[in-house]
């Protein structure tokens, strides 16, 4: 029997941890080339990834709800169950066993290697004849760890007082543990040379980690005195919710966004009731039966007109040099149950309205779901955010990492208007525009969302 182990593949570009989510397999689990065995969390999106080998599930190496870091082991699988270790208990961190083999190498780093050159898998949608699936992620010798001791002790009795080292190297530094389980120990701020080791080698697991860290808390709790009991109420009405996934990206990509591009920001007052005509007779047409349509889609598709009219807006700044594209991959911000994402639509400038109206439905779905993949989510030219599906008027939005502008379109709603001299009832709303001052000036930026706000004025300029 050998034991295969997959690492942590990079499913996205440049991704470097992920949180295991759901596993869809457990020890003693029969499985085939390409069969799904877990679903993870990225920076952005969910993932299911895919076995690149065919066994008998060994043991799953990292918990539901643990972060881990891309090229770390997260689940071994036997090639045959004649010989397959004895199912763990779900979620319980393990290491396999290391046998022999003839050439004097383990099983463990054995594995490794294989892992390192075919068992990274990115493609979830290679076919199940496609045969062992080879990827692009990081090698498993890439992320950093302790050697593994592999020397055998002559059989000899122990020496009941061993020396100490002579460098004077505290036995702390020989303790052995996954890179999740000292994580989680620097965050607990417990020294690993205190916790009682119960895995293979003696190693330290999760659940002895777990299993101290209760035991502290208990003996804090007992040594508390009656000037601390005023305090407990207040510190149980406080939630601590952990920085991780969406949260975590979203808040580094605005830091980053905010801190290193100037941001300018205009706003400009649209009269959108041509808008909401053209969208009551689409929502009639034929052609764009049981297809959802909103003004969203005008806007869209104003963006991407104005933007070939003024190309500057639609460029990246790369420090010695401004990558102007002439291409749209739209970008639209989607507020779902797991936070913030902006997919975009790749090529959006060569989309009809109908095809455009298509790709939105199927983007918002998605993301919904929370099945936006990372790829659908890197590459973007400039992004609009419908901040108005809340009802709110208009904002000061983020520019998105790599963009230079972002258009905010806010709520439509009637309110008094002057026209031809007259006071009337009109369907008011206000677009907001953010921008890199770097690449894109006042000039450019008003000649812009002027010709944004053209559209949703006389939607029929789209038909020149």
């Amino acid at each position: 029997m050998t034991l295969n182990t997959f690492n942590l593949p990079d499913v996205g570009e440049g991704l470097t941890e992920a949180e295991i989510v759901q596993w869809k397999v457990q020890p003693g689990s029969v499985v085939a080339i390409n069969d799904i065995i877990v679903e993870i969390e990225t920076a952005k999106s969910l993932v299911e990834l895919s076995s690149p080998y065919a066994g008998v599930v060994a043991a799953l190496l990292a918990t539901e709800g643990e972060t881990v870091d891309v090229g770390s082991p997260i689940i071994s699988v036997a090639d045959g169950d004649d010989d397959a270790p004895a199912p763990q208990m779900p979620g319980e961190l393990s290491t396999p066993p290391a046998t022999t083999h003839p050439s004097g190498a383990t099983d463990a780093s054995a594995t490794r290697v294989a892992a390192a050159d075919g068992g990274q898998r990115t493609d979830t949608q290679e076919s199940p004849e496609a045969g062992p699936l080879v990827g692009t992620g990081p090698k498993a010798d890439a992320v950093k760890r302790r050697p593994r001791r592999t020397d055998a002790a002559p059989l000899q009795a122990p020496d009941p007082q061993p020396a100490p080292p002579a460098d004077g190297a505290q036995a702390a530094t020989r303790v052995l543990a996954k890179p999740p389980v000292r994580k989680a120990a620097r965050d607990l701020g417990i020294n690993l040379s205190d916790v009682e080791g119960t895995g293979r080698s003696g190693e330290v697991t999760k659940r002895d980690l777990m299993s101290y860290q209760a035991q502290r808390d208990a003996e804090q709790d007992g040594a508390n005195t009656f000037w601390d009991a005023p305090q407990k109420p207040q510190d149980q009405r406080i939630e601590r919710v952990p920085v991780r996934g969406v949260r975590k990206a979203t808040a580094k990509a605005m830091v980053d966004s905010a801190f290193s591009a100037p941001h300018v920001s205009i706003f400009v007052d649209v009269d959108a009731s041509r808008t909401m005509e053209f969208v009551k007779r689409l929502k009639a047409s034929r052609d764009f039966e049981g297809i959802k349509v909103s003004p969203l889609l005008i806007l869209c598709k104003a963006v991407i007109w104005a933007a070939a009219r003024n190309p500057s807006v639609n460029a990246t700044w790369a420090g010695d040099e401004i990558l102007v594209k002439h291409f749209m991959n739209l970008g639209i911000a989607a507020a779902t149950p797991r936070g913030l994402m902006v997919p975009n639509i790749k090529d959006a400038q060569d989309l009809t309205l109908k095809e455009l109206a298509i790709a939105l439905n199927e983007l918002a779905t998605t993301a919904r779901a929370g099945k936006t993949q990372p790829a659908q989510m890197q590459g973007g030219s400039l992004t609009v955010t419908n901040i108005g599906a809340l009802g709110i008027d208009t904002g000061t939005p983020i520019i998105n990492p790599g963009e230079v502008a972002i258009v905010a379109f806010g709520t439509i709603k009637q309110k008094p208007w002057v026209l031809d001299g007259e006071v009337i009832p009109r369907w008011i709303t206000t677009l907001g525009g953010s921008f890199d001052h770097r690449v894109v000036d006042g000039d450019l930026s008003a000649r812009f969302m002027a010709d944004v706000a053209s559209i949703l004025e006389e939607p029929a300029l789209l038909l020149d």
